[in-house]
């Protein structure tokens, strides 16, 4: 695990930033891109389902402001960014 993760991080630092004009994205743009979609999984988390024991039961959670309000502010929020992130240029 140890040797796997060496290599990894070797290849990474092998990654030049500076002007390579062969890469159509910087780490930047990619680290962008990592936040955008941490963003959008809170949104998705937030989202998620109330917690009803039974079927039969109906639980007025699901109409709380952090799931219609919150959270999907949040996911559009993270997709806008993620079109930031790709169309910025460093």
């Amino acid at each position: 695990m140890r040797n796997w993760w060496n290599t990894m991080v070797a290849k990474f630092n092998k990654i030049s930033d500076k002007n390579d004009s062969t890469m159509p994205l910087t780490m930047r743009n990619y680290a962008l891109l990592l936040v955008g979609a941490v963003v959008i999984v809170l949104g998705f988390v937030l989202m998620s389902g109330g917690t009803v024991a039974t079927p039969e039961e109906f639980s007025y959670d699901i109409f709380s402001w952090r799931r219609i309000t919150l959270a999907p502010i949040l996911v559009v929020a993270g997709f806008a960014f993620e079109i930031y992130a790709i169309l910025k240029r460093f």
